[in-house]
């Protein structure tokens, strides 16, 4: 079955799209990728995957049920593709956590729903609650004390007016010169988190404090613009936390602090029943396309993505577009009957949104420390696709100059479906690093960041709408191509990080 290789030669050829023209030998196969592209853009099945994991399963908090739900589906579908050993591997993490009803009005002066949301691993409250808005904004530990009796079952709000509302995103990489490597010890890169107010002056109050004051419920302001809400998770495994926590859209928080600043009552209601789950595993899901040449069919190719997503919406950008297209790319190259020299492994992450915690669960069981050692000497390369949405841009490189001269010549042919160019940094906060932490190297691609920062990573705004199907049919068919390459070159990809 083998198909005539073709060497793309980047000297001397006009290349559109800002891909850097140099020269390679990279052997690149024309005929492979001609069948990749047909069916990944012409027989995808990205649609209805993603239907479900979005619309009909929904928000994927790690350890809640959804979350578990969308691992079986992911691991049933990638069985009924024809992939081997799909299977489940749990993980410690910690206590689970689901939201059962939720509801928060002012009443007082005046009516108005507001738009906010539980933190996840919010404590709820004893019942629906009727509470005296209080600020503690600009006030010490030692005030909160003298403020008890005012405290004592109300709803507090502990940041000031917000005013730096998060209004850029992260410029695109491709439309920049690189980034020179940092110094030792510092990483290029970096996701943007977004999130609630200001931060907590030194000497003000914790929210330990106001929980021992008695407070109610403690209001959290967002930094979105325009009813954007970024909500995240509270302290999942205090024992001792009672306090529920909730996060408004910065404007309706603002709405309330300004009517305190009136010396206006303001009252809320509110209500947030939620429960701790008994299964502290969470799940992560594999599966594999069989090398079969002798030489190298133990050595692994892999391509991740995290399952996980916030809760305030439906997690499309972060990250079912990238699960769904990492599972796509294996159906593209099983359907089409390739047969690579190495294995290839899939790998759907849970726990990425808490720390990478299941890429890192992982990499312990199967990689670190000399235990391990013949099994990370075998892993030849990760991919993950993760931030950001759209086209598959390129690659950030971590300054694996080495690697430049393959990823260049793999990316070439997609020039037409919108690829740039690969960038010489890298990126943060993401799950290549428990690899690069290996010793194993790890690549993320370039995508789009318009909206992305400020309108979408981990907001209620992260919906099925915020996705084009056919970026989707590109992400998979250039992923498709890429794991091929790596796993039927002769060489494993060369890294400066790879450990012995």
């Amino acid at each position: 079955m083998k198909q005539a290789v073709v060497a793309i030669v980047a000297a001397g050829v006009a290349v559109s799209a800002g891909l850097a023209a140099r020269p390679t030998e990279e052997p690149v196969d024309a005929a492979v990728i001609a069948k990749i592209r047909d069916e990944g853009l012409n027989r995808s099945q990205v649609a209805p995957v993603f239907s479900m994991l979005v619309d009909t399963i929904g928000p994927r908090l790690t350890a809640s049920p959804a979350h578990k739900r969308a691992a079986d589906f992911m691991r049933e579908t990638a069985t009924k593709y024809g992939l081997a050993n799909a299977r489940l591997e749990p993980f410690d993490f910690g206590r689970g956590w689901e939201l059962d009803k939720f509801s928060i009005e002012m009443i007082a002066p005046r009516y108005m729903p507001l738009l906010g949301y539980a933190e996840a691993w919010s404590p709820a409250t004893k019942r629906e609650l009727v509470v005296t808005a209080v600020s503690v904004a600009g006030k010490t530990a030692d005030d909160i004390r003298a403020m008890r009796a005012r405290l004592k079952g109300a709803a507090v709000l502990q940041q000031p007016i917000v005013t730096n509302f998060i209004a850029t995103d992260r410029v695109a990489p491709t439309s920049q010169p690189d980034v020179p490597q940092p110094a030792a010890g510092a990483r290029g890169g970096g996701n943007r988190q977004g999130g609630a107010g200001r931060g907590r002056q030194s000497g003000a109050p914790t929210p330990a404090d106001l929980q021992a004051a008695g407070a109610a419920v403690l209001l959290k302001p967002s930094r979105g613009m325009q009813g954007t809400v970024f909500v995240a998770a509270a302290n999942r495994e205090s024992t001792t936390d009672t306090l529920p926590k909730i996060v408004l859209a910065g404007e309706h928080y603002n709405i309330v602090a300004r009517l305190l600043q009136q010396n206006l009552v303001v009252k809320i209601r509110v209500n947030l029943q939620s429960h701790l789950l008994q299964d502290r595993n969470s799940y992560n899901v594999l599966a594999d396309l069989p090398g079969t040449d002798p030489a190298l069919r133990d050595q692994v190719v892999m391509l991740g993505a995290h399952l996980d997503s916030w809760h305030a919406a439906t997690g499309a950008t972060d990250n079912a577009d990238g699960a769904v297209v990492a599972l796509e790319a294996f159906r593209i190259l099983k359907a089409i009957g390739v047969t690579p020299r190495r294995t290839l492994r899939l790998a759907l992450w849970s726990g990425e949104e808490e720390g990478l915690l299941g890429s890192k669960a992982y990499v312990r069981d199967h990689l670190e420390g000399d235990a391990h050692r013949a099994e990370r000497d075998k892993m030849d390369v990760y991919f993950n696709i993760d931030p950001g949405k759209g086209p598959i841009y390129g690659w950030y490189l971590e300054y694996n100059e080495a690697v430049r001269p393959v990823f260049d010549a793999w990316l070439a042919p997609f020039k037409d479906l919108g690829a740039v160019r690969n960038v010489a940094q890298g990126i943060g906060s993401t799950d290549h690093l428990s690899f690069i932490a290996a010793g194993v190297p790890g690549f993320n691609p370039v995508q789009d960041y318009v909206d992305y920062d400020v309108r979408l990573h981990h907001t209620n705004a992260d919906t099925f709408e915020r996705v084009n199907e056919q970026d989707l049919k590109q992400n998979a068919v250039v992923l498709a191509a890429f794991l091929y390459h790596a796993a039927t070159r002769t060489e494993m990809i060369p890294s400066a990080v790879r450990k012995q």
